[in-house]
């Protein structure tokens, strides 16, 4: 199944370089790597042109929209999403091609990440609070888990199906969970715990960001509401998991 992989990028040439050296060592080789340039003004463009990326230029401001143009872009079956901060392990690819051959019903898979560049202790409490936190809670709010935007993949028919929803140009919300909301609780999204990259830790040492990040991600939930209230989406969720159950066994 061919995969596209999208990175939204602005000013983080150096890390960026680290990203696309990962996924130059791939295990399974991607269709096409896809990096929007969101208005830097350093090297990023040219770093991703060097690594055979196809460069798209997004000038509206925001992660939201320059992943969303990386999405419409997109020719693969698959859009794998990462950060130009991430690192993803030689086999990231390959477990996301397994997900989906394996499993024909299956929208979307994400997983967690793994902190680096901050101490072990710091990395630990990061995963606790902030990366298990993320998880839980959103798994609450939703009805279903949500994806992680430095590590998810979902069918491109399913970003197509919902792509007029998104908030492309909110920059109160953070892009993966809203995605979430559209693309659940009627599609399939899966965690998978093994499905491991590593990402920065240095949204965990930033106090102020980490309090815009926690007034985005309940934005980013509420500002769905009453529609997409928890127990509509839970009740929503679990007629759907019925009805597959249901069609499995005729």
């Amino acid at each position: 199944m061919p995969i596209s992989v999208v990175i939204p990028v602005k000013d983080d040439a150096r890390l960026l370089e680290r990203c696309l050296e990962a996924l130059d060592g791939q295990t399974v080789r991607p269709l096409e790597v896809i990096v929007v340039d969101n208005g830097s003004v350093d090297d990023s463009a040219a770093v991703a042109r060097a690594h055979g990326a196809r460069v798209l230029a997004e000038q509206a401001p925001g992660i939201a929209a320059a992943s969303s143009t990386g999405y419409d872009a997109a020719t693969g079956a698959v859009i794998a999403r990462c950060d130009a901060d991430s690192v993803p392990p030689a086999d990231w690819l390959q477990r996301i091609a397994v997900a989906f051959a394996s499993d024909p019903g299956l929208a979307a898979v994400t997983g967690p990440g793994r902190f680096y560049g901050v101490s072990r202790a710091t990395a630990a409490v990061g995963d606790v609070l902030y990366m298990r936190g993320y998880f839980a809670s959103m798994t609450v709010a939703l009805g279903h888990p949500p994806l992680f935007g430095s590590n998810a993949a979902f069918l491109s028919s399913a970003w197509r199906a919902v792509r007029a929803g998104v908030h492309r140009h909110d920059l109160g919300m953070h892009d993966d969970v809203d995605l979430s909301v559209h693309l659940g609780p009627e599609r399939r999204i899966r965690y998978d715990r093994r499905l491991v990259v590593a990402v920065s830790g240095r949204p965990l040492v930033d106090r102020a960001g980490m309090g815009l990040r926690a007034s985005r991600g309940v934005r980013s939930i509420v500002a769905h509401w009453p529609g997409e209230l928890p127990p509509h989406r839970w009740r929503a969720r679990i007629a759907a998991d019925l009805r597959r159950r249901r069609g499995a066994r005729r």
